[in-house]
């Protein structure tokens, strides 16, 4: 049985990603899970290993682009993503993440509530699916992956 690569994006300040994970263990779905890095402060200084730049900008765009080898490579090769916007934040990240997808092929499903439909209009338009949680997301695996 083929074992699916789904690449989770988006807002790293809630349990999401460990919901969809025990979930999908609790039915023992053969997926394997990737992400970003989720901590804040390391994907901030990912770029700092070059040295650390005068100017906050630079900075911001050092830290991007090493970021970028992790991310490209593993929307490439999912075989599909979530990507997760949620209230308290903007996430730019997850909004581009989710535009590589299209672009590539790569199915995605949106996860967020219904007060953001509307700014999320365009992204949700390319999506596979719009879910509102995490057990959601689930189920769509479960039928994606075990359902005859």
């Amino acid at each position: 049985m083929k074992t699916w690569n789904v690449y989770l994006s988006g807002e790293i300040h809630t349990n999401w990603r460990e919901q969809i994970e025990i979930g999908a263990k609790a039915l023992n779905l053969p997926v394997e899970f990737v992400s970003a890095v989720t901590n804040h402060e390391a994907s901030d200084a990912a770029g700092d290993v070059l040295g650390v730049p005068e100017n906050s900008f630079w900075r911001d765009h050092q830290s991007s682009k090493v970021n970028a080898i992790r991310t490209k490579n593993m929307i490439e090769n999912c075989d599909m993503a979530v990507v997760r916007f949620g209230d308290k934040y903007k996430q730019w990240n997850a909004a581009f993440d989710a535009g590589m997808c299209a672009a590539l092929g790569k199915p995605y499903i949106t996860l967020h509530d219904e007060s953001i439909i509307h700014p999320l209009k365009e992204v949700d338009g390319a999506a596979m699916a719009w879910a509102q949680n995490p057990e959601q997301i689930v189920g769509i695996l479960k039928y994606v992956i075990s359902e005859k």
